[in-house]
């Protein structure tokens, strides 16, 4: 699993950075969080492909969030995309896409699946993960996502397959997936006699705008990564607070009572020619912690356990 970011500045764009826009790429499968403007762009530099299949997760129904949506959607009309792309996202997204296609005229080639987010809790499950969301501290509606990977199934161990009379092949595959399998004596194995105990999947929480807020930390308890608003440092909280964004240290402080094991900054206003002070800021509560910059990319490995 790799996150790429393609859009790290605040609501205005600089010659460095554009809006703000997270892909994650596991699998065969994209998620996307927010959908700032010129967002294809930076797909084509960064050399991401139109065709892969695709979820967009939307914070919030500010512009430098969502206008870029259009502009994807129409490039990947323009490209012959067939597959449907999901879009989830606050209440007034559907109608703000069934309009504006309306007045722009333009016709798709793939269906668009339109999800409008009404209350905390699982918004999108699959067999391997789920989406969570919660609702941020904004000046609007809007939510924090964090895409959660169910547990793998545990280590295998041949020798113990062996030992219970599992023939090599296809049973063998089955229960490293985590199924259970029925012999032909007619006995029934389970993965966990042939294996270790289930192993965690990775977390990544993404907040979007917002100032810090109660619950977070147990909405993001022991992410691997969270990618938290820092659009302005600390010597102006009172206007982070008053615009609902975070400062370095409040972000900081939010991952660091979450125990997530890294943090990215992102939502860099403009004022920040040199993002150095934010990482400075943030480095005093939370070590691990990096300053988003365009194109810049992530792996997260697998747990161990």
């Amino acid at each position: 699993m790799r996150v790429l970011f393609l859009g790290t500045s605040g609501s205005v764009p600089t010659n460095t950075r554009s809006l703000p826009a997270v892909l994650i790429k596991r699998q065969n499968e994209y998620l996307m969080f927010d959908c700032g403007e010129g967002v294809q762009r930076q797909m084509i530099k960064a050399k991401v492909g139109f065709h892969r299949k695709m979820k967009i997760f939307i914070s919030h129904m500010h512009g430098d969030h969502v206008l870029g949506l259009l502009g994807l959607l129409q490039t990947m009309a323009l490209m012959g995309r067939q597959q449907k792309v999901e879009v989830y996202g606050p209440e007034g997204l559907g109608r703000f896409l069934e309009s504006a296609r309306e007045v722009l005229q333009f016709c798709l080639t793939f269906p668009v699946e339109v999800y409008e987010i009404c209350d905390d809790g699982v918004v999108c499950e699959e067999k391997e993960y789920i989406v969570e969301a919660a609702k941020s501290s904004h000046v609007i509606a809007g939510w924090v996502y964090a895409l959660v990977e169910k547990p793998r199934p545990g280590k295998f161990y041949p020798e113990k397959a062996r030992t219970l009379g599992v023939p090599e092949g296809e049973l063998w595959s089955r229960l490293q997936h985590g199924e259970s399998v029925k012999l032909p004596n007619g006995r029934v194995v389970s993965p966990l006699e042939v294996g270790g105990p289930p192993r965690r999947g990775r977390k990544i929480v993404y907040t979007g705008d917002t100032r810090p807020f109660e619950g977070f930390a147990g909405f993001a308890a022991n992410a691997d990564l969270v990618i938290h608003d820092s659009t302005f440092d600390d010597t102006l909280a009172d206007k982070a607070n008053l615009d609902g964004h975070s400062t370095p240290s409040q972000a900081a402080q939010q991952a660091a009572n979450a125990k997530a094991k890294k943090l990215v900054l992102t939502h860099i206003s403009a004022r920040y020619a040199d993002a150095g002070v934010l990482l400075e800021q943030a480095r005093k509560i939370f070590s691990d912690v990096l300053v988003a910059e365009d194109f810049m990319e992530l792996e997260l490995p697998l747990p161990d356990s």
